[in-house]
């Protein structure tokens, strides 16, 4: 793939991006369709939810999707990455990192004390990407039981 513009951007996410980002979640192994990840995007359009896309020259490279929550034992809020998608062939160019750096400016924008994000033992570069980002994996154990 040719790129004429190589500098990385990072922009708010749009209905017109759903293909690409339906893509790029379904070769990490969450299969969505377009029509799927747009009433996603309609799912997150308020002032507590963010999709943002990283863009190189032409390209989607990437996406993360933020959601803040009002905490009950404190009065303050908690941010939570609910997604984070890099293509394959953008990885170890800072795009994870962009990305992250996006989601923080969300949270920190919307008075959370705190941000945070899961990580699958299978994803040993998702979980080095977020502890050199100063991530600390010992701070919670998170529990799931299927409803």
């Amino acid at each position: 793939m040719t790129r004429t513009d190589t500098q990385l951007r990072v922009r708010p996410a749009t209905p017109a991006d759903a293909e690409t980002i339906a893509a790029l979640f379904t070769e990490e192994g969450y299969p969505a369709g377009p029509s799927d990840v747009i009433a996603r995007l309609e799912r997150f359009d308020s002032p507590y939810s963010a999709v943002r896309v990283a863009v190189i020259g032409p390209d989607i490279v990437g996406f993360v999707a933020v959601h803040v929550l009002p905490r009950f034992e404190h009065s303050d809020r908690i941010a939570r990455v609910l997604a984070l998608v890099v293509d394959a062939g953008a990885r170890e160019r800072g795009v994870g990192h962009a990305l992250m750096t996006e989601a923080e400016q969300v949270a920190r924008e919307t008075g959370c004390a705190f941000i945070e994000v899961t990580a699958g033992h299978h994803r040993a570069d998702a979980l080095q990407l977020y502890e050199s980002l100063g991530y600390d994996p010992n701070v919670a154990t998170y529990l799931r039981k299927r409803v």
